[in-house]
């Protein structure tokens, strides 16, 4: 049994709700001003309530303001005769579980209060987990990346990842770094899709002051900057060929030359990473097969996340652990996730998880939640025509909705010809005009439209002399 703070001023509300949380088995503890509610939260346990807007003295705001400022704060739903974008806005701000308008029906106040019992959770930080940027997952695929890791850490060996974007090619590169022999030294990782080529030589090599017009004093670069640690250079797919060869340099002389300055020894690891298909780009010329070789020395490849179903569930716990608010994946959340296709890789699933658990109140995340999996996706949208979303009916309601859009179309492809739509439809004229009062559709008179029998087909032959 729960109990329920219910806060009106109007009296006859007040004994209403209390009526239903009753009936559902639960105690009603009542109060007609801001004032009074906060007494009782002081004087007595409450695991929920059922908050007014506007009322005198102290309004629900205010009230819900003050509530939110307490180290324990009840599941809260407002109730208000008056909503606005604003009240709305900052009532869920301060934490209300839900914002309904006045009145509200018996039924739908009862699955109110349940899914506000459902959502009392422990609140508390989720207990320490693994660090940040950890590899998760069992999938086989998986394993083999985490053993391939285990066996290379402790060499200066370069390693070249490969994968989709999004599928966690930075996270297996720290992973090498952290649980190999230089793993107190620097990470550094740089983006070479990210930063223009006119920059990116001193941005890995570093410049001596004077060098260009800018630069007003010596600058490390990213290799000397990872010096006895490991440099990432990540979308190296992308680098343009002239730089290719200086990093080919680099790594085979072991030295940097900063623009301007002189030849300098270097003692770091390279991991690079690109999301392309660096062979075929050695065929096509944009990538120096020679750099090619001496990057792919110990491969590792990350399948996307579409490929690796036994890692998804697993990753989404873990995400959702991260956020700093115990939530759950139910059943048919697992499963809806499962059947995502997972375009955005694990970077995909992260954002999903991140906006699931600030979105949903209860401690349950569902399938429902996770709408707009769907709803984030390009719609396909053949022959121009808008994807439809149908709103839910029954199935006469729904067919009748289909033959409409049906012969709309075939109007809009055959020029408005009836005879010609009516054939598309693969019906007969005369049930095309029936329809088309029906649906009150009101094309342009057909032109020049030949004699038809009721069959839609070509006019009937004359048998008989000419009258």
């Amino acid at each position: 049994m729960a109990n329920f703070l219910i806060v009106d001023d109007d009296e006859t509300m007040r004994e209403a709700l209390a009526e239903v949380v009753r009936d559902l088995g639960h105690r009603a503890c009542l109060a007609h001003n801001g004032a009074l509610a906060l007494e009782l939260l002081d004087a007595e346990p409450v695991d929920a309530v059922l908050l007014d807007l506007r009322m005198p003295g102290l309004d629900g705001i205010e009230v819900l303001r003050r509530m939110h400022e307490r180290p324990a704060m009840p599941v809260v739903t407002v109730l208000t005769a008056h909503a606005t974008a604003s009240n709305t806005i900052e009532a869920m701000r301060l934490g209300a579980f839900d914002h309904l308008t006045k009145p509200i029906g018996r039924h739908e106040l009862a699955q109110v209060l349940q899914r506000m019992l459902d959502s009392i959770v422990d609140t508390q930080p989720p207990a320490a987990g693994a660090e940040p940027d950890t590899l998760i997952g069992s999938s086989d695929a998986m394993r083999t990346v985490q053993k391939t890791i285990g066996v290379l850490a402790d060499s200066d060996t370069t390693v070249l990842i490969t994968g989709e974007t999004g599928t966690g090619k930075e996270v297996v590169a720290r992973a090498i770094h952290e649980h190999g022999q230089r793993h107190r030294g620097p990470f550094v990782a740089v983006n070479c899709a990210a930063i223009p080529a006119e920059l990116l030589e001193s941005e890995l090599f570093g410049h001596v002051r004077g060098a260009f017009t800018g630069a007003s004093a010596d600058r490390d670069g990213a290799f000397r900057q990872a010096e006895h640690g490991t440099l990432f250079l990540d979308e190296i797919g992308d680098m343009g060929i002239a730089m290719q060869a200086k990093i080919l340099r680099a790594l085979q002389e072991r030295v940097v030359t900063p623009v301007g300055g002189k030849p300098i020894p270097i003692q770091v690891r390279v991991i690079a990473a690109t999301h392309r298909d660096l062979l075929r780009a050695v065929r096509e010329g944009s990538f120096r097969e020679d750099l090619y070789y001496r990057l792919h020395v110990v491969p590792i490849h990350l399948p996307p996340l579409s490929a690796r179903i036994a890692d998804i569930v697993p990753l989404a716990e873990y995400f959702l652990t991260r956020v700093g608010v115990r939530k759950r994946l139910s059943a048919d959340a697992a499963a809806r996730l499962i059947r995502h296709g997972w375009p955005g890789n694990v970077r995909e699933l992260k954002n999903a998880m991140e906006r699931a658990a600030v979105m949903v109140r209860g401690e349950y995340i569902h399938a429902t939640d996770l709408a707009f999996l769907e709803e984030d996706r390009e719609p396909s949208e053949p022959f121009g025509e808008p994807v439809i979303d149908w709103p839910d009916e029954d199935l006469p309601s729904a067919l009748a909705r289909l033959e409409e859009m049906l012969i709309r179309r075939a109007l809009k492809y055959s020029g408005n010809n009836r005879t010609d739509a009516a054939r598309r439809l693969n019906i007969n004229r005369q049930l095309l005009y029936v329809k088309l009062k029906r649906y009150g559709i009101e094309p342009p008179s057909d032109e020049a439209e030949p004699d038809a029998d009721d069959s839609g087909g070509p006019p009937a032959r004359r048998t008989g002399p000419a009258s």
